[in-house]
């Protein structure tokens, strides 16, 4: 048993797992920062998957992700403990990432599902030995600063993990990116064994108490309900209506799986009665909220990715460049045709034009001289829309790289090549000002509280769905400060924007919303209820990867972002109408609003 700590200083528990949970989130974010540029890419590697099919995977990977962790925290409580279980979790998703340096469809689907698997046995449980720690009488004073400091490694992991990323798949490629997720997140696990003795008082076990509900209930009420209504939302759609509803087999299998898991929850409030009924009430109400945020969230890894890669300037200025040298490769493109050699003369079916570098300049090699018809089988156009020379083995790449699709001719560097900020690095933005804005916030609450005039929980969520929704109307005066996006890049200055804004609103959510759920929930229900605020989560990323495939059917894309901008301000609108009752029922429950 360690020795209590006095007042005022913190465990060395804490830098244990802040260095633990800083090397796990540096190994996922950098996987997911690149997973989309790594399916959709045809020029350096990648999969040359079409962004409709690279947005669904993406997509389903972070709603999958994000299901685990409810049933992986249930087996942790009752069965493995929370240490044999963040290390069985984080040895499957740092296999997983190793997985997807390796070539192949195979290898990819057995990564994605191993550290689909491995998250739910990590992420919630290296967060409940933290509180476990706490829990301790002469910690509790110091628990709200200690998550806020564990909340700091997330963070600074997500930051750095892109230039990792940047720099090694722009030298040595994708594989190498990849195993280094692989590599970041052995090393956290390694750092966690060798101070086991510091976190072991953590490790506590949850004895099943007699209101709890068993895990074969849970089963049987939850979980196979899903699995069927998967298996008939992936066959039935298309049976009767020849076509899917969502835009593919998985999305539709998604959403009739999320059909009883929602009944499930919303028979657990019919069923309730009194305060109980109350909370469970107030708090199905804030999930459904929370999905709309979760959406905006998850544009990150899904529609600002194909922003930022193909609608923003990403060219590095002559300091930048002259800065990173040799020390931080960039990304070179230019608008020289190359020519690639062995591909394949049989017939490829081109599907549509989104797999084309350059539709525009894309000629039939037919004898008639005619435009390809793009919903054919064309003989000697590649998927990526190259043109087969027919004197030899050869493809003259059509038109420049990909980035100058959107740039004026006048502007191209006429056979030079030019070095490109990476797209992922855009990604460290949100981390980088979570760091900053938290220094800000944290005080000014502390400082408003104290003058009674603290904004309460249920105001922040409000507060958090308006904010998000104008970081999503930033994005619409984007669109407008060029003639066209499908002709001009847009400034970077408005991704800086867009993740100023949302990240004041993730301030005012994210770190409370698990904090609501353990306050309001019934006892015997608690870890239910957690499983509901990951469905939001998960149902959120799932939309998130729905709309970006189908980013190439929004013409006009002000569209897209006004949709969100829409849903969030209808959320905030919902929340203050109900603000009263909400106050009142987490008054009651915990005593402040």
């Amino acid at each position: 048993m360690n020795q209590p700590v006095r007042a005022g200083k913190h465990p060395k528990a804490l830098f244990v797992l802040f260095l633990t949970e800083m090397w796990e989130r540096f190994a996922y974010y950098l996987m997911v920062g690149i997973l989309l540029l790594y399916l959709i890419d045809t020029n350096t590697g990648g999969k040359g998957l079409n962004q409709r099919v690279g947005a669904d995977i993406v997509g389903s990977f972070i709603a999958l992700v994000y299901l685990t962790p409810f049933i992986g925290g249930l087996i942790a409580d009752r069965y493995l403990g929370y240490i044999k279980s963040i290390f069985l979790g984080g040895g499957l998703m740092a296999l997983g990432y190793y997985c997807l340096a390796i070539p192949g469809n195979t290898a990819m689907v057995i990564a994605l599902t191993m550290i689909i698997i491995g998250n739910g046995f990590f992420k919630p449980n290296i967060s409940t030995i933290l509180g476990n720690i706490y829990n301790r009488e002469d910690l509790k004073p110091l628990k709200d600063n200690a998550y806020n400091i564990f909340y700091m490694g997330i963070n600074i992991g997500a930051f750095v993990c892109n230039f990792v990323a940047a720099y090694l798949r722009n030298k040595y490629g994708w594989g190498y990116a990849f195993a280094a997720a692989g590599v970041g997140l052995t090393i956290g696990l390694i750092v966690l064994a060798m101070n086991l003795k510091h976190v072991r008082e953590g490790d506590v076990k949850k004895p099943p108490q007699p209101e709890d509900m068993p895990l074969s209930k849970i089963f049987g009420y939850v979980f196979l309900p899903a699995i069927i209504a998967a298996v008939i939302g992936w066959i039935l759609p298309k049976m009767i209506f020849g076509t899917t509803l969502m835009g593919s087999q998985a999305n539709d299998a998604f959403i009739f799986a999320c059909l009883p898991i929602i009944a499930f929850y919303i028979s657990l409030w019919v069923k309730a009665q009194g305060q109980d009924k109350r909370g469970i009430g107030a708090l199905l109400f804030i999930f459904g909220i929370s999905i709309i945020f979760w959406t905006i969230y998850n544009q990150n890894s899904t529609g600002l990715t194909i922003w930022a890669e193909k609608h923003t300037d990403r060219t590095a200025s002559e300091t930048t460049a002259r800065i990173t040298g040799n020390i931080f490769p960039l990304q070179q493109v230019s608008d020289t045709p190359r020519l690639v050699e062995k591909v394949d003369e049989h017939f490829v079916n081109v599907k549509d034009k989104s797999t084309i570098v350059s539709y525009d300049s894309l000629v039939s090699i037919t004898k008639t001289g005619e435009r390809t018809d793009t919903t054919k089988q064309v003989y000697g156009i590649t998927a990526n829309g190259n043109k087969v020379d027919p004197g030899s083995h050869n493809v003259l790449v059509m038109g420049p790289d990909p980035y100058f699709n959107n740039v004026p001719k006048d502007e191209w560097p006429q056979g030079k090549t030019i070095k490109l900020v990476n797209t992922e690095l855009f990604q460290s933005i949100n981390p980088l000002f979570i760091v900053v804005l938290t220094l800000i916030f944290v005080p000014l609450f502390a400082f408003l509280r104290k003058r009674g005039k603290e904004p309460t929980t249920a105001s922040k969520f409000g507060m958090a769905s308006f904010i998000a929704g104008l970081s999503a109307l930033v994005m619409v005066f984007a669109i407008m400060s060029v003639p066209s996006i499908y002709g001009y890049k847009t400034s970077p200055a408005w991704l800086w924007g867009t993740y100023f804004v949302f990240t004041i609103s993730e301030i005012f959510l994210s770190p409370i919303g698990l904090s609501l759920v353990s306050k309001l929930s019934p006892s015997r229900l608690t870890a239910l209820m957690m499983g509901g605020w990951f469905l939001s989560t998960s149902i959120g990323g799932k939309i998130a990867g729905v709309m970006t495939s189908f980013w190439d059917d929004f013409t006009d894309k002000k569209i897209f972002f006004l949709i969100l901008v829409i849903a969030a301000f209808i959320g905030g609108i919902l929340i203050y109408s109900r603000l009263k009752s909400l106050n009142a029922i987490v008054k009651e429950k915990t005593g402040s609003a």
